[in-house]
């Protein structure tokens, strides 16, 4: 895996709900988890997993990948990123181990090297976090479609609705506002999660809805330049940057806000979706990727077209204007859900694979 316990990010989250319910389930005996990195603190790991220390290079981590993978030996190997699929393969054939491939995103909507390619094609088993990743893998893959199956995010039972925190209306001064919010990493390299977009919007949105501020959850080398684009579209005091949350505080942000909008156009699945939905507020994504899956195709929130401006300035109004949801949207995404639709593709297409 890139990383785990002690990882930060949506696909960190995803593999740390992932070895959790992993390890709960019935044929599951040991997991040995090496991540590439691990930049905080494992905190306490599930019964069942031991994490490995983090091994840097390419060199030194395939060949601790071998080590680990060998003593004792395994009977399946899960590779946590297509870009580390090759090294997955090879292990798996040196221990006559069947192969576990899980895609995200953007990492298999384009038609990989072929030594990826191949080396995804020897798997058992892929997973995709949405129907979105799953389609445009099949696009490339020269895999029978019956082996790519979805296993999306699920979400942690701390994020539920309850009252707007004290503490938190204190800190970013909201007392009587309607609160826009979006976590997401700030990484130029993923400036389609859409924070730009709505900076850009909020003018319009202020016409309407006054009293708004936007907080923009999360830190990285994007900021900057968003911090750039609130000041030149004159919202920058209503803008607040509020950088990483601690976990433990994070399900009070969700409690804060109003409406969680993330218009991005690159989204695999996007987790934040489900503790928006689980917190029972008011929820915006774009409708070009695998943000549908989240959002029910529009059932459980608002589906816009990102790229339009008008659409997500009039949708962001709309739901500024509406009472809470429920949070019954994301039932189908908690934890006992999730293990036991795990537990069901380990049972169906690992035990049985021949």
């Amino acid at each position: 895996m890139t990383d785990a316990f002690g990882g930060y990010g949506g696909i960190a989250q995803y593999n740390r709900n992932f070895l959790s319910s992993l390890a709960a389930c019935d044929p599951i005996g040991e997991v040995i988890v090496l991540p590439r990195v691990s930049p905080m603190p494992l905190g306490p790991l599930p019964f069942g997993v031991r994490q490995l220390r983090p091994v840097q290079g390419k060199l030194a981590y395939s060949i601790a990948s071998i080590q680990a993978a060998m003593r004792p030996p395994i009977d399946v190997v899960f590779c946590g990123h297509l870009h580390m699929a090759p090294l997955a393969a090879a292990i798996a054939a040196l221990g006559r181990a069947r192969l576990w491939v899980q895609v995200h995103g953007l990492e298999a909507w384009r038609s990989p090297s072929d030594l990826h390619r191949r080396s995804l094609e020897t798997a058992a088993l892929v997973t995709s976090v949405s129907r979105y990743t799953r389609r445009r893998l099949l696009e490339w893959a020269g895999i029978e479609s019956a082996r790519v199956k979805i296993l999306p995010n699920t979400v942690d039972p701390r994020f539920q609705p309850g009252p707007r925190p004290g503490w938190l209306i204190e800190r970013h001064a909201a007392e009587g506002k309607k609160v826009l919010m979006t976590v997401s990493r700030l990484a130029a390299c993923e400036k389609q999660k859409g924070q730009d977009r709505v900076i850009r919007a909020l003018p319009r949105v202020l016409l309407e809805h006054p009293e708004t501020i936007y907080l923009i959850v999360g830190d990285g080398d994007d900021r900057s330049r968003l911090e750039a684009l609130a000041a030149e579209f004159g919202v920058a005091k209503k803008v607040q940057f509020v950088g990483l949350v601690a976990s433990e505080e994070l399900p009070d942000y969700f409690r804060l806000a109003d409406v969680f909008v993330m218009p991005s156009t690159w989204e695999g699945f996007g987790i934040a979706f489900l503790e928006a939905l689980a917190s029972g507020i008011r929820v915006i994504g774009g409708n070009k990727d695998g943000s549908r899956d989240p959002l029910g195709d529009g059932v459980f929130g608002t589906l816009i077209d990102p790229e339009n401006g008008d659409e997500l300035a009039s949708a962001i109004c709309s739901a500024l204007s509406t009472a809470p949801t429920n949070a019954e949207g994301a039932t189908r995404f908690k934890a006992p859900a999730f293990t036991q639709h795990l537990q069901a593709l380990i049972w169906s297409n690992l035990i049985t694979y021949h």
